[in-house]
């Protein structure tokens, strides 16, 4: 990424040799670099497994891998390491979003169970958009008024934004590998999971918006138009995913490509579509990672995975688990190897201190206030209790997706701006996936939120409890003999998306049987995944 200053005209003495490396050389240079990166995935699997056979909560997977990244970068930094090896340890930002994300993505929503994803979507929508927007704006604007105080490094306001925006990005590997080994409880796994990976989303689509604002010298004026803008750029992605969902499901549900013969066929077929998903959207000018998440989670898991055969389920179901593990392995890797290899900025120590301390702040207001807006309309038994909107709050770690694009602010903001919002985002990162992901095992027991019945595998079963959705449950009539209340709750099950799903889009999109139930079909493939998930 920094290649570019070779390229500036000779004066004096003229520059070094410039001789082409020969071409031997720089494929044995590749082979180094690749037998490195090769290498350091194989010790993060080992020591991940040892880890997690050892019940050692203290350094999560994550955290494991970032520290070997860490560690070898630091050691080939001072070993003066050759720069053509040095060369494939660029982290690229543009490798990281079109090729490392996508797989982890698209596993996140399909293997999640859909019951508790949609039974708290409403909750889940509220932390990721608003609750974004909000720990974004209150980010921003305490780092412009920090500036103008003395406090920190001064950064103009629409700078001061974007990092609000991108250091809003939230990370949920580490979090919630610790979720899944010590059972905590399904709400909370459901709110953190989906409000950290539609958070990612929002605050992409969040910082390309504050960036362009800035690009074109707007003021505060165009406010609207930003929201405006945002919010189309989030329904259009949205739009482009589940068309493609739907698509990919009407295709596999007539081409017969369920037999016998073709079943290689039908396995690269389904492989490529939520990749298409992905690029149309980023070809758009969309987030693909809105686009992508929509895929699985809402139509690709539903639909299109049903029609497939028994043998191309079980494959689509291990392929995407071994290239999501073997994707976040790599990019914590890489990502340490980064920052021991990168230059920093430490110039600006007060600018990274009372970053992290404006962070804490607006993941509170971001949490808190959500949290009380979802209470006020849910009834009492569906609260969002305390113990979890502080685990949510506590849960809030940065990671990849911050570094990602605080690397792109390195290009896109003037000289010194963006490499003191790198520096400061590199010394979030590290803290928070090091410091705060090694003791969520402990915040978690403190709390009160493990080994409380919901302990059992994160599946779809044992989450039909009264205390789970955003709206009213219907199972809860408190005179069931009266007949107006039978008549609403008919009323209302046969206007509820489930009744739509099973009378109309199931049997439309699928190969079923109308009298079938889609959720016993989901819950059979949710089984299924998870199984070869934990194999």
């Amino acid at each position: 990424m920094l290649e570019l200053n070779m390229a500036s005209p000779p004066a004096g003495p003229p520059p070094p040799p410039t001789a082409p490396t020969p071409p031997g050389k720089e494929q044995q240079a590749a082979g180094v670099g690749i037998l490195l990166q090769i290498s350091m995935l194989v010790l993060a699997f080992v020591l991940g497994h040892v880890l997690r056979r050892r019940k050692i909560y203290y350094l999560p997977e994550a955290s494991a891998s970032l520290l070997i990244g860490l560690i070898v970068g630091g050691v080939a930094n001072i070993s003066n390491t050759e720069t053509s090896i040095r060369g494939w340890f660029n982290f690229h930002e543009e490798f990281f979003f079109l090729f490392l994300l996508p797989p982890i993505i698209f596993q996140s929503g399909f293997s999640l169970a859909p019951k508790p994803f949609f039974s708290n979507f409403g909750a889940i929508i509220a932390f990721a958009l608003l609750g974004t927007f909000i720990a974004s704006i209150v980010t921003g604007v305490l780092v412009y008024l920090g500036g103008l105080t003395y406090l920190m490094y001064r950064l103009p306001l629409g700078e001061s934004l974007m990092f609000g925006a991108l250091i809003s990005a939230t990370d949920p590997v580490t979090v919630l590998s610790i979720f899944q080994e010590l059972g905590t409880d399904m709400n909370l796994y459901a709110l953190v999971f989906g409000e950290s990976v539609l958070n990612d989303a929002v605050a992409i689509s969040l910082y390309r918006t504050m960036s362009s604002v800035r690009s074109n010298d707007s003021s505060g004026q165009n406010l609207f138009l930003v929201i405006l803008s945002f919010l189309e750029t989030f329904v259009g992605s949205m739009s482009a995913g589940v068309g493609v969902g739907f698509i990919s499901a009407l295709l596999f549900k007539y081409a017969g490509l369920n037999v016998e013969n073709l079943h290689n066929l039908e396995s690269c077929l389904f492989v490529l579509f939520p990749y298409f998903s992905y690029m149309l959207a980023e070809g758009l000018g969309l987030s693909g990672i809105v686009s992508i998440l929509f895929t699985g989670i809402q139509v690709m898991k539903h639909y299109t995975f049903s029609n497939l055969s028994e043998k191309s389920q079980h494959f689509a179901a291990a392929f995407f688990h071994l290239l999501s593990s073997l994707a976040e392995a790599f990019v914590f890797i890489y990502m340490g190897f980064d920052i021991a290899m990168e230059q920093q900025s430490w110039s600006h120590i007060g600018f990274i201190f009372f970053s992290i301390l404006f962070i804490a702040v607006a993941r509170a207001a971001n949490v808190f206030s959500c949290a009380y807006l979802v209470n006020l309309v849910r009834p009492a038994n569906r609260q969002i209790p305390m113990q979890h909107q502080k685990a949510l709050w506590y849960s809030g770690l940065r990671g990849a997706m911050a570094f990602a694009l605080a690397l792109q602010s390195v290009h896109d903001l003037p000289d010194g701006h963006g490499q003191t919002i790198f520096t400061a985002t590199t010394a979030i990162v590290v803290l928070t996936v090091l410091l705060i992901g090694g003791s969520t095992g402990t915040m978690l027991e403190a709390l009160k939120v493990v080994g409380d019945g919901h302990n059992g595998r994160l599946g779809e079963e044992g989450f039909e409890g009264p205390d789970i959705g955003t709206g009213p449950s219907y199972d809860e009539a408190t005179s069931s003999g009266s007949k107006l209340q039978m008549k609403l709750k008919e009323f209302h099950s046969t206007a509820s998306f489930t009744a739509l799903d099973r009378h109309y889009l199931t049997p439309f999109f699928t190969s079923q049987n109308d009298d079938e139930n889609p959720d016993e079909v989901t819950q059979n493939s949710g089984r299924t995944r998870e199984l070869k998930s934990h194999e």
